[in-house]
């Protein structure tokens, strides 16, 4: 499967500030890759390059094979957007915004009706679709945004912190919406978020942004054989492991590290063959073991093994 997305090398400096520096990745057709970053990293930059919005100054990109720099206008044939703020016209209702983009990609006035209450039936905010927007929630506009962003029925999606101000719910909607989309069309994905468990659900790699440099790319277990050398093991204690507890941990065979967590230790262990004597010990000790199950690292325990790597 070729590359949707390719760059290579991308630096680009507001004034002394430089928002990317020597940015290079490949995302494959029909993938959903995570960017991932603290505000300030390069994510919104990254996508605005890619959409030809912004220039380089130096490097290069290619989106479906178009260079941004040149073929913005065709670049944006094929992509959807959905940014952090909506662009939504509050003075218009949610129909009337998703027709008028839907107008200016050339839809003949019944096409863009149709399709744009097509696409907010679909999004669960047809019942909303005579309303202005300005009394809307952050999850119902940005339910009309992602309507608006899928209208052309793009090849490539690039996500701006789609779930950024929502609460709860919305987010597990608005989630549940794209993990559909990404599912059911084989749309590419690049999703732009400082939300670790949103990138978790529904990436296959991740890129991790710091100061605008890429300090790691791949798929989470990939990236996690590199950080860790062992097998994580949660331990549950039934309360936190006390500095006893860890310290004999530590001293098993075959453990590479133990930590204190909520309600027990995690350890990191060489193979799984070496639970059953650390089990042995503990109840030796006489601490309870209510489970010793085998958990692979978090999105979120990467990436900040990552970033804290990167300080």
């Amino acid at each position: 499967m070729g590359s949707a997305i390719h760059t290579d090398g991308l630096t680009l400096s507001f004034g002394t500030e430089k928002a990317l520096d020597g940015l290079t990745f490949d995302v494959d057709a029909g993938e959903v890759v995570a960017l991932l970053g603290p505000n300030g990293a390069g994510k919104t930059t990254t996508v605005r390059l890619l959409n030809g919005l912004l220039t380089p100054d130096d490097g290069s990109s290619r989106v479906l094979d178009y260079d941004p720099v040149t073929d913005g206008d065709a670049i944006r044939q094929h992509t959807g957007v959905m940014t952090e703020q909506s662009g939504l016209d509050e003075r218009l209702t949610a129909l009337e915004n998703v027709v008028f983009t839907a107008r200016m990609r050339g839809l003949t006035p019944q096409a863009a009706e149709t399709q744009a209450r097509a696409l907010l039936d679909r999004f669960g905010i047809a019942n909303r679709a005579n309303d202005r927007v300005q009394g809307f929630s952050t999850g119902q506009r940005k339910r009309v945004a992602l309507a608006r962003a899928l209208l052309h029925e793009p090849d490539i999606l690039f996500l701006d912190e789609p779930t950024a101000g929502l609460d709860p719910e919305a987010t597990r909607d608005v989630l549940d919406l794209l993990a559909n989309l990404a599912a059911e069309h084989g749309r590419t994905v690049l999703l732009c978020t400082h939300f670790l468990g949103e990138a978790g659900r529904l990436c296959q790699r991740m890129a991790v942004l710091h100061r605008g440099q890429l300090r790691a790319f791949g798929r989470p277990d990939d990236l996690a054989a590199r950080i860790w050398r062992g097998v994580p093991v949660e331990l549950d204690l039934g309360a936190p492991a006390d500095e006893r507890t860890l310290a004999a941990l530590r001293n098993g065979r075959g453990v590479l590290g133990a930590q204190q967590t909520p309600v027990g230790a995690r350890v990191e262990v060489t193979e799984r063959a070496a639970l059953p004597s650390l089990v042995a010990t503990l109840v030796q000790m006489e601490v309870p073991v209510f489970g010793a199950v085998p958990r692979p690292p978090t999105v979120e325990e990467i990436y900040f093994a990552i970033q804290d790597g990167a300080e």
